[in-house]
Order: C-alpha cells, then sequence, then structure tokens
C-alpha cells in the first residue's frame, strides 16, 4: 500500500458520443471473451439473476480484472489497485463501518469537500448519493475489485487480532456473545439463500461432494463430479465463517467448537429429491474446511449388471457370492465405489432367507430386510467390538465396511472359517496387494489361502458423453504400445471426448466400473503359503486368466464407452501396490 496517489480525472462522457459499447460486446472485441461464451453467459444470467461481469466470473470465462478493465472503458471511470489504497483508512464523519462492508465501499482520500471512494459498484447511484447524504461530500467514484476492498477494510480486525495473540475475531466478542453472533449471521436471509443455492447445485452439476475451502480471500466452493473436482464461486471473507456456521447448524454440529474435527448428516429435499449430506469439518488456518459427501438415494444404482461387470467378471463374481462361507474382499482408494458394490451384491442376496448384519461407518444407505450397524468409537462401539457381538446373533451373512485393523481382520477371518459369508473393503490398489495388507496386519499365510475366496479391485472411469463422442481410428503404433490391439483390431474405431452443452464441455457424463477379480485358485494359495510378494501373485492370476484393471478398461474403450486418457487416468497408481 501507499500513503498517498496522484489519482486520475475521471473522464467524462462527451454529450455527441455515439451510443456506449455494451458491457460484453467490449469484451468481445477485446479478444477476452468469445461471442458463443457471451450468449451462454446472457442466458446463466437469466437463471441466476445478478450482473452480467460477476455470472461471467462465476462462470469461470474471463478474470476479475478483465471485467473492471472492462467496466472503466464503459462508464470512463478509472480504476483503483490494491496498491493504490492507503496504509489507514481516512476518518470520514458519518461513514460506518456496517455501511462499507455491506455496498463495499472503501474511502480512499479526503481533499476538502471531495471524498474519492473505490466502489465495487460505481455504477450504483443510490449508494453515490448515500455516500453524499451521510458525508455531506462531493463523492468521486473509483472501480475497484471487491476482493480488495474486502481485503482493505478487514485490515483493522486483522490488527486487532494479531495484537491479541489468541483466536483472532474471537477476541472482540466473549465466547457466547461470538457464538450468538455467529448463529444471528447464519441465520439471515442472504446466508441461508446462498447455502440453499451451493447444495441446491448438486443436483443440475451430478455432483458427488461439495467442498467449501476457507483461504484468506474468501471461502473457495468446489464439486466434485464423476470423480473430477471442479472450481465454482468464491464466497466473500465476511461470509465466509456465516456459511459454515450455517453448514453446521443444518448437520446439528456445534457451532461453537471449531478447533477440533466433527461429522454430521443433513437431511433435506432440493427439487424434488431427497438428499442425504455427509458432513465433515476440519480446522485449517484460515478457518474450517467443510466437505458434504452427497448421498443420494435416487441416482445410486444397487443393480450388479448395470455397474459396468463385463459377463465373464460378473458370472465368476456371482459365483464367489453364492458360496456359503469365506471372505469376499472389494478393494479400491476412497471414492472408487467399493461400499456401493457391496451393497449391491448384499441386495442380490435374499434377505428373507438369509440373516444378513452389516456393521460400518458410516451406514450410507439403508437397505430392506438388512440389520445394519453404525459404529461409535466414542461409546467404544467398534468394528472388532460389533464384530464380536454380531456373532452372538447367528448370522449367515456378515458385511464390514472396512477392514481397518488387525483384530477386525482376525475376526473376519474366524467368522468365515465358522461358516458365515464375509464381505469388506480393503484399502489396496490391486486385488493381489489385498492378500499382502491382510498379512501386514498379522494375518497368517496359512489362514488367507483357507478363509479368503476372492478379491475384487474396482475403479470408476467416466464414460463419454453420447451426445459429442468423436470417433477416430488410432495408429497401429498406439493400438501396439498400449494394448489396444488386443482388443481392438486396426480399422475398428474408438472414440475420444470433445464437450459439449450437454456435459458442460467435459466431453464425459457419468461413470462406469472397471474391474479385476482375483479367485483364489491352488497355484495362488501355494504362492501365499510360500510368502511370494504382490507382483508375483499378480502374475500367477494373469495367468490363470484375470485380466487386470487396465486391461478391462481397454474393453470399455473398444466398447466406445470411455477413452484411452480416462482409463490411463485411473489405473496409473496400480504399480504403486
Amino acid at each position: 500500500m501507499t500513503t498517498s496517489t496522484a489519482w486520475p480525472e475521471p473522464e467524462l462522457a462527451s454529450t455527441d458520443t455515439p451510443t456506449p459499447i455494451r458491457f460484453g460486446e467490449l469484451l468481445v472485441r477485446s479478444g477476452k471473451l468469445s461471442a458463443r461464451d457471451l450468449d451462454r453467459a446472457l442466458a446463466a444470467q437469466q437463471e441466476m439473476g445478478g450482473m452480467l461481469g460477476r455470472v461471467l466470473v462465476r462462470l469461470g470465462l474471463v478474470s476479475e480484472q478483465d471485467v473492471i478493465q472492462a467496466l472503466s472503458a464503459q462508464m470512463g471511470i478509472p480504476v483503483a489497485t490494491a496498491a493504490d489504497f492507503p496504509d489507514l483508512m481516512p476518518e470520514v464523519e458519518g461513514l460506518l463501518p456496517e455501511f462499507l462492508h455491506a455496498n463495499a465501499v472503501y474511502p480512499l482520500r479526503l481533499e476538502g469537500n471531495q471524498l474519492d471512494v473505490a466502489m465495487a459498484v460505481p455504477q450504483d447511484e443510490f449508494i453515490i448519493k448515500a455516500l453524499h447524504l451521510a458525508t455531506g461530500c462531493t463523492i468521486r467514484p473509483y472501480l475497484a475489485s471487491e476482493l480488495d476492498i474486502e481485503k482493505a477494510l478487514a485490515e483493522p480486525v486483522e490488527e486487532v487480532a494479531e495484537e491479541s495473540q489468541d483466536d483472532g475475531f474471537e477476541e472482540l466478542f466473549d465466547g457466547g456473545d461470538f457464538v450468538e453472533h455467529l448463529k444471528d449471521l447464519a441465520s439471515e436471509a442472504p446466508v441461508i439463500r446462498l447455502v440453499n443455492t451451493i447444495i441446491g447445485r448438486v443436483i443440475d452439476l451430478r455432483a458427488s461432494d461439495i467442498h467449501l475451502e476457507p483461504f484468506d480471500d474468501g471461502l473457495h466452493v468446489r464439486y466434485r463430479v464423476d470423480g473430477v473436482i471442479h472450481p465454482n464461486e468464491v464466497v466473500p471473507p465476511r461470509l465466509s465463517a456465516a456459511v459454515s456456521s450455517r453448514v453446521k447448524l443444518l448437520a446439528h454440529l456445534d457451532i461453537a467448537e471449531r478447533r477440533l474435527p466433527q461429522d454430521g448428516r443433513i437431511k433435506t429435499r432440493v427439487k424434488g429429491r431427497e438428499l442425504d449430506l455427509r458432513v465433515s469439518t476440519v480446522p485449517t488456518v484460515h478457518g474450517e474446511s467443510v466437505v458434504m459427501r452427497v448421498l443420494d438415494r435416487a441416482s445410486v444404482r444397487l443393480d450388479l449388471d448395470k455397474m459396468g461387470f463385463e459377463q465373464d467378471t460378473l458370472a465368476r463374481f456371482n459365483t464367489l457370492l453364492a458360496r456359503p462361507h469365506g471372505i469376499l474382499l472389494v478393494t479400491g482408494p476412497t471414492g472408487s465405489g467399493k461400499t456401493t458394490t457391496l451393497y449391491a451384491a448384499l441386495a442380490k442376496i435374499d434377505a428373507s432367507e438369509q440373516k444378513i448384519i452389516t456393521v460400518e461407518d458410516p451406514v450410507e444407505y439403508q437397505l430392506e430386510g438388512i440389520n445394519q450397524i453404525q459404529v461409535h468409537p466414542q461409546i467404544n462401539l467398534t468394528f472388532a467390538n460389533a464384530l464380536r457381538s454380531i456373532l452372538r446373533q447367528d448370522p449367515d451373512i456378515i458385511m464390514i465396511g472396512e477392514m481397518r485393523d488387525g483384530e477386525t481382520a482376525q475376526i473376519a477371518v474366524q467368522s468365515a472359517l465358522t461358516g458365515h459369508l464375509v464381505l469388506s473393503t480393503l484399502h489396496t490398489n490391486t486385488a493381489a496387494g489385498a492378500v499382502i495388507r491382510m498379512q501386514d496386519m498379522g494375518v497368517e499365510p496359512y489362514l488367507i489361502t483357507s478363509a479368503v475366496n476372492g478379491v475384487l479391485a474396482q475403479r470408476l472411469v467416466r464414460t463419454l458423453c453420447p451426445h459429442c463422442k468423436q470417433a477416430y481410428d488410432p495408429e497401429a503404433e498406439i493400438r501396439e504400445r498400449t494394448g489396444l490391439a488386443r482388443f481392438s483390431p486396426p480399422g475398428h474405431p474408438i472414440y475420444q471426448a470433445v464437450g459439449c452443452a450437454q456435459c458442460r464441455d467435459t466431453g464425459y457424463l457419468g461413470r462406469t466400473g472397471i474391474h479385476e477379480l482375483l479367485v483364489l485358485d491352488e497355484p495362488l494359495r501355494r504362492a501365499i503359503i510360500e510368502g511370494r510378494d504382490a507382483n508375483t501373485l499378480n502374475t500367477i492370476a494373469t495367468s490363470g486368466g484375470m485380466l487386470s484393471l487396465y486391461e478391462d478398461g481397454l474393453r470399455k474403450v473398444a466398447a466406445g464407452l470411455t477413452t484411452l486418457d480416462e482409463v490411463a487416468r485411473v489405473t496409473q497408481d496400480q504399480s504403486d501396490a
């Protein structure tokens, strides 16, 4: 910041000039925006409301700086950058901090009876008139970034926080007042509308997660769609705490507790659909980061036949599922659809003829006719303790949400050896890696070979948008190098992603599974007893007919469902197992 600035005089529009160019056209003429994107933004403005500049920034079509420069050229109002703001805000009688914050106004300097002000919306004649009436000064507006104004207005609060060497903004209130202040902010109509809008977008975007991430420039809102995270709007710093508090209130969390992680749940109705949101909060240096996992009952597919299984893989998986006892594992990283596959497997089993009990953390979807237990580590209801108890409930089939430790693994093995079918998940990259992981958890190799029937590794790949996918014939060298030649002969076209309005220019719409099914046969059992590593186990399984995740992905490429790039992106961690 600087203490003195030579301010340029605002240019006055001549009375004989032609009709000024529209704001959007200025951006198109300057090459900052295409005519097609302008049409898209105008259509979005009709739906979203608000000023065109903010809509363009929110859609990511132009930067805020581009908007400021175009507005400056259109209105003949000079720009004030962050470097032009004074070190100390001039004291102006009649100006209240609440007014400055609410209208994004910052006084730059007072000379005689003239007040220079930075404004995010200098075209708002009402604000200029209000400033004149409040101060009695002639107002000279300058165009500035709302973010720069917010930062400048926040500085006095930040200085108090630094001097207090304590919890920042909290020092301005005592504990109870601060919590009440947050509750008041979170209960105001603008914050409620904003949070409802943020949550409501998941339906249109088909998002699986909402991320609210605090940084010094505000609360960044991002959505995960088809496994890939996409940036959206940035909530101004003055509303960051209020938005997070609103979400915490909806999830019945303690809004006074901002130093420890919390977990909760929101049940809401959005655009006629029931949504469950699993809420997680963690403290960061800039505030609380909030993630909402979307559990949309209407979109979940609990049908193994519609989850991307190739017929040969599905037939072998169903055979393992029909066995009366043993362990069947599903592996993969977080977000690879493991739990959904287990739910689909349970939904296939006739619960009226079998006693099925699950132990989960958390219970994501309630299944008819199945006894589901939610673990609560706070009261010592852990996976291991719950498993010990449910064995006395005479179950036929047990589903363990996740095999996290040696104790849980040992009980699962004992359950399988005493006549129960046990389904569970493990965090490993490959099917063969699950065997080594169980050994690392302390399960003896001879118990693994006796108890485990098979391991299914899976990933989710994005499927091509049917409206814009484009066929092409890759060169023979690419087919050979990628291994595609085995599944797609020369002359057989495959497809690439393009992008259109239907898929929001991503080229993809929805996801499907790719799978790798390892069935424990005699050669594999011998290798496990001999203590062979994961690579050796994988080689033996492959020689026995198992297709790797990558190879199953290539089958999806050959069928025109996805792309080589997408399969490579999703399976690149296989070598790390």
